[in-house]
């Protein structure tokens, strides 16, 4: 399979998924629509909002003008004459949050031996049946397993702090890339306009803001009144009847009003000043700052457990959750370390 056809593949499932989307009916419709609906059932954080949500933002990006694109940026894909597997360990926060490594191996040519979270196993293995419907071809070249990784010649593992620690113990040995915990920011100048402002809650809710571009902490001048956020996230408000979400916002509150915190208390969302980066489920910091040096130093000093910034220079405001195929996670360009390993 060469490079031109495995563009046209993974352009054609983008179709399929768009399709699926805009309600078009399709062999394929009723079962990823009965999937969406129903993961909420395996996991309660993944709501079918939420799943459309992730399901759509790679839908949109799987376009063979974007694929296309992408692929022009490494002249040595058109080369390449021989495949090597590569186990992807999967982290389960939110939905599909895998499938930029499971795209990014299969477009090289390489073989994908996935390990998915057991919180999020039903998605991707349905879309890499979809895949594989398309071209059959692709069926030697991906297995998922439940068990241990074995059979490897690289690895890509994404997880928590403490996991990265085991990846790093057990696959040490091994060219990888290992990802860590990570945090959004967003740095507001106070010019933003109201529809600017419901935007950056698209940013801080989606996902109960448990993705590593979710953002976790916003920067705020000087004198900011924060009560103008609160006014334009009021279309938000219905997270507080998710019982999970709602069963942090409980328990955060009550740790601030028994340790006598300072904070605002939208009904919904608690928001906290601190200069803290990865704020809590329900919880958001906030931070003032004087001069836009400041923010410039602190972002340097925080660069490596920042995933992506949002605000005027930076990613637009309400985009955060919407990478592009070359926005790498952690900065990190996966195809050209699959290319190097090659």
């Amino acid at each position: 399979m060469n490079l031109k056809e495995r563009i046209e593949t993974f352009s054609a499932l983008g179709e399929i998924l768009r399709n699926i989307l805009e309600d078009n009916e399709s062999t394929h419709s009723v079962t990823l629509n009965k999937i969406i609906d129903n993961q909420y059932l395996k996991n309660p954080w993944f709501t079918p909002g939420n799943v459309r949500r992730a399901v759509s933002a790679i839908a949109v990006e799987l376009t063979f003008e974007n694929i296309t694109k992408w692929c022009s940026f490494y002249p040595d894909l058109t080369s390449r004459s021989s495949s090597f597997n590569v186990g992807v360990v999967m982290a389960g926060n939110i939905p599909l949050v895998g499938f930029h490594d499971f795209l990014s191996v299969l477009i090289t040519g390489n073989k994908i031996i996935a390990k998915t979270s057991s919180k999020d196993t039903d998605l991707i293995v349905y879309i890499s049946d979809l895949l594989c419907s398309v071209n059959s071809e692709f069926r030697k070249y991906i297995s998922f397993t439940d068990k241990a990784l074995s059979g490897f010649d690289a690895v890509i593992a994404t997880g928590s702090d403490n996991s990265s620690r085991y990846f790093e113990y057990y696959f040490g040995k091994y060219p990888g890339i290992i990802r860590k915990n990570r945090n959004s920011i967003a740095i507001l100048d106070g010019k933003e306009k109201d529809d600017q402002l419901r935007d950056l809650g698209t940013d801080i809710f989606s996902y109960f803001g448990m993705g590593c571009r979710s953002v976790s902490k916003i920067y705020v001048p000087a004198g900011y009144d924060i009560n103008k956020l609160t006014i334009n996230w009021t279309s938000f408000s219905d997270i507080i009847n998710h019982s999970k979400y709602a069963s942090n916002y409980d328990f955060r509150k009550a740790v601030c009003l028994v340790n006598k915190e300072n904070f605002t208390d939208t009904g919904y969302l608690l928001m906290k000043e601190n200069q803290g980066l990865s704020s809590p489920v329900a919880v958001l910091y906030y931070e003032y700052y004087d001069t836009p040096e400041y923010v410039l130093q602190q972002t340097e000093n925080l660069k490596g457990l920042i995933q992506c910034i949002t605000g005027r220079n930076n990613i637009p405001l309400g985009c955060a959750q919407s990478p592009r195929l070359w926005d790498y996670a952690d900065k990190i360009d996966t195809i050209q370390f699959l290319l190097k390993k090659s």
